[in-house]
């Protein structure tokens, strides 16, 4: 009996810990580089690329804003924007993508679109990257 409850005890704590490792809302929906691109060509959907403003004068998607997850300000900066508008961000490899729309989750974001696959993908898919 106490194995059971120990193999239960377990059980549960690995689900919870899973659980914590994915996105902090449903508001966040992960998809490919091609639902990306589909989303992000829907009226009224605003790209939003969450790396360095080196990285995305070096190239990014064509009317994507700049929004550095990683600057100080990225709170406040998000915080000027409306809550109930979509956006599909991206980054280099998905990693600060994911930290950015889960942050904008947390803020009450209810539409996201994240790019767990970053800007490579996007290239790869034909999406027009633009320099400056």
């Amino acid at each position: 009996m106490r194995r059971l409850l120990a193999l239960i005890a377990i059980l549960l704590g690995t689900t919870a810990l899973l659980a914590g490792c994915s996105s902090s809302s449903g508001s966040v929906e992960n998809v490919s580089a091609d639902q990306f691109m589909t989303t992000a060509a829907e009226p009224g959907t605003v790209v939003v690329d969450v790396r360095t403003p080196g990285e995305y004068a070096a190239g990014h998607v064509d009317g994507a804003v700049n929004i550095d997850v990683e600057s100080a300000d990225f709170a406040t900066q998000i915080s000027t924007l409306p809550k109930d508008t979509t956006y599909a961000v991206y980054c280099r490899s998905g990693r600060r993508s994911t930290l950015a729309t889960d942050q904008m989750a947390d803020a009450g974001f209810t539409s996201l679109v994240n790019l767990p696959g970053g800007v490579a993908d996007l290239q790869a898919a034909g999406a027009p990257i633009v320099t400056g």
